[in-house]
């Protein structure tokens, strides 16, 4: 036989093995439906899960926790590390008027004109277990206008004060990009004026929000859920498939009402969609939210509220890679961003329900819908293990391990190989009947 017929019978016999592969995976995939339980029986389940969750102590409230709060007061000066809180319009703009007065006191002083900002560096941001999340330690640096390198972000830090004090005296709202184009040749580029902006929450003790300065709408939620925003009635089961926008300015909620038995928490748009399209929240009564990948302010502050007004169980659905659990780790413990408001933007007792690594094996998806992870990949996942938040969780750990020793990746589209329902279908409620989540 020549060389060539070998080759061209070696191909056609690895070939040949891929459909039967794909059609063994299919096969075990059908016959995981047949394990499916009633939906009465995986429906109690979840009711003792939500009901176990109502009488839980909220985040933050461990004896340990307590005697840290104790000893160390988050609000005062001398605290090691900064919590800011809500704050009404005068409370702000007191505060602004007496930051502006101390300024020219220095200046008419002869001591020049300076800010005391916090530190925001990487280095100045810690996981405080106790609290279960990352906070800000307070240590402050000079920003002076007289010296060179601080001169224009100082003019940066007065001019972003003067906008926001002009803001709330008017009592309205503006977004991030409203902002910046005020001023453009002197911000130079958006990410500017949303740093110094970052720097004056902290510098004044308060919420980005309590500013009135928000980000453009993100977040969407559907399911089984109804609030007034701002004053209108909003029933999130009449929402369609691109569900209701979460209101950038969460002050405006209200009202909030749910006979949901826990809370979906969704990494991405196409997986939203499909469990809106296919009314997943009537099945399993649920609310459903997503902040579209990268989680942003107000998709936090509004998976806060509800955790926290409806005491229901959250559980997350994100891709089976590095990054879908820094997105998760940043729901649950905060941003290094955002560290000095973690209090506020963090719900620390999420549950990974899917996709895990070590799902890709169980149920069985094929070998085609898994991607190798690159060498960035490898590199992200390492530092996750590193990290003190992880270390606290042995399931995270084993996951992890099992993700950079197989080297594959997964998205939750990968379920769609075994049909694009199967989702919905077969997946979450097993995972559900399993109570498989950690």
């Amino acid at each position: 036989m020549s060389e060539r017929k070998r080759r061209g019978g070696a191909a056609a016999g690895s070939t040949s093995k891929r459909p039967r592969a794909a059609s063994a995976a299919a096969s075990y995939a059908e016959s995981l439906r047949s394990k499916l339980r009633p939906d009465a029986s995986i429906l109690a389940s979840l009711r003792a899960l939500a009901s176990a969750s109502s009488k839980s102590k909220p985040a933050g409230t461990s004896s340990a926790a307590a005697k840290a709060l104790t000893a160390d007061d988050p609000t005062s000066a001398n605290s090691s590390y900064i919590v800011v809180a809500d704050q009404d319009i005068t409370s702000v703009t007191s505060r602004i008027n007496r930051l502006v007065l101390s300024v020219a006191r220095s200046i008419l002083e002869g001591r020049g004109f300076s800010f005391s900002v916090p530190s925001r560096t990487s280095t100045n941001q810690v996981y405080l277990p106790e609290l279960d999340r990352i906070v800000l330690l307070r240590r402050e640096s000079a920003r002076p206008f007289a010296s060179v390198g601080t001169a224009r972000k100082a003019t940066v830090t007065a001019r972003v004060l003067s906008l926001v004090h002009a803001v709330l005296r008017r009592g309205i709202h503006v977004t991030k990009r409203d902002l910046f184009y005020t001023d453009v040749k002197l911000f130079g580029d958006q990410s500017q004026s949303d740093a110094v902006l970052d720097d004056v929450s902290c510098m004044l003790g308060c919420t980005r929000s309590s500013l009135h300065v928000v980000a453009s709408e993100k977040g969407v939620v559907v399911g089984r859920l109804i609030f007034a925003d701002d004053g209108d009635r909003i029933d999130c089961t009449r929402m369609g498939v691109g569900g209701k926008a979460i209101p950038p300015n969460i002050d405006r909620v209200s009202g909030i009402e749910s006979d949901a038995l826990f809370i979906l928490l969704v990494e991405k748009d196409a997986a939203f969609m499909r469990l809106a399209e296919d009314r997943f929240y009537n099945r399993f009564p649920c609310i459903i939210l997503t902040a579209k990948g990268q989680p942003d302010v107000a998709t936090r502050l509004f998976l806060r509220r509800l955790k926290v007004e409806l005491k229901l169980p959250v559980l997350a659905l994100v891709d089976s890679d590095p990054y879908g659990l820094k997105i998760l780790s940043v729901y649950m413990c905060g941003s290094k961003n955002m560290s000095y408001d973690s209090a506020n933007l963090t719900t620390p007792d999420i549950k990974w329900l899917g996709v895990r690594p070590s799902d890709l094996d169980k149920y069985r998806v094929p070998e085609q819908c898994r991607l190798p992870m690159t060498d960035h990949d490898m590199k992200v996942g390492k530092e996750m293990l590193e990290e003190d938040f992880v270390k606290q969780n042995e399931g995270w750990v084993k996951e992890l391990e099992t993700m950079l020793r197989t080297k594959q990746k997964a998205e939750i589209q990968a379920l769609s190989s075994f049909g694009f329902q199967y989702l919905t279908e077969v997946y979450l409620p097993l995972k559900l009947q399993q109570e498989d989540w950690i």
